[in-house]
């Protein structure tokens, strides 16, 4: 396994254990100390975080793909996890930390549409073959 392989993988594996850590402070934690409606946010910023951390060490491991189209892939897959979900954990929790954040509103979308275009990037590259 490669370097940049390996540096994937561990990145993927990291994002895997602040998901799951995430998840167990909503459950515990915020589920006392935020509305139901946050908290449902955040679990979903806590889902697509989870899913995406796990393709991105399944397409990782996946001789058949390029890695040049694995790197388009993860960058795109990694932007959009950071808005989509790194914008709702911070407006979900809005409540608790005070900050000023409602100008977020417009990144959580933007953030989705980088998540989509890595799958249709992927898709058409499969397409390709």
């Amino acid at each position: 396994m490669e370097y940049q392989e390996k540096l994937i993988n561990a990145l993927a594996s990291g994002l895997l254990a602040i998901a799951i850590s995430l998840g167990a402070l909503g459950s515990h934690f915020f589920k006392t100390r935020l509305t139901d409606e946050a908290l449902l946010s955040f679990e979903v910023g806590v889902r697509y975080l989870i899913y995406h951390a796990l393709a991105i060490l399944l397409i990782n491991s996946f001789s058949s793909v390029q890695s040049g189209t694995k790197d388009v892939f993860i960058k795109l897959i990694l932007s959009g996890i950071f808005l989509f979900s790194g914008s709702i954990f911070l407006l979900s929790t809005k409540q608790l930390h005070g900050w000023p954040v409602k100008h977020l509103g417009p990144i959580t979308p933007l953030g989705g549409v980088l998540i989509i275009s890595a799958w249709i990037y992927l898709t058409i590259s499969f397409l390709k073959k």
